[in-house]
């Protein structure tokens, strides 16, 4: 009986520091950029969405063309959730393609207000 009792000990003195490891390298931990950068908040409607609206849309989109009119930030942000449903199903823009980076920076550029910025 004294041996069992002796096991017994030794054996809970052996588990615990077990346990408690593995409850500590099971931590979650927040994953993140290296450098902190966010994608979204580096994009603005002028530096990254209208070069990609006017290379890419405005030539069936523009003045007297299809609606709708995107020659404008106007234009473009009353019609932000259409532009952004058509680019990320990929519908649009016609006879050609944009990239996936593109239709990241629209879709973030919409998703944060369509701001003039």
């Amino acid at each position: 009986m004294k041996n069992h009792l002796i096991f017994k000990n030794y054996f809970f003195i052996l588990l615990f520091p077990i346990l408690f490891s593995a409850c500590l390298t099971n931590v979650e931990e927040d994953i993140s950029d290296d450098d902190g950068f966010l994608p979204c908040e580096t994009i603005t409607y002028a530096l990254s969405v209208k070069p990609i609206i006017d290379n890419n849309c405005v030539q069936c989109h523009g003045l007297g063309g299809n609606f709708p009119n995107l020659t404008s930030y106007n234009g473009i942000s009353a019609n932000a959730s259409i532009v952004k449903a058509e680019v990320t199903s990929r519908r649009m823009p016609q006879g050609s393609s944009i990239t996936n980076d593109e239709i990241n920076a629209i879709s973030c550029w919409v998703d944060n207000g369509a701001l003039n910025n």
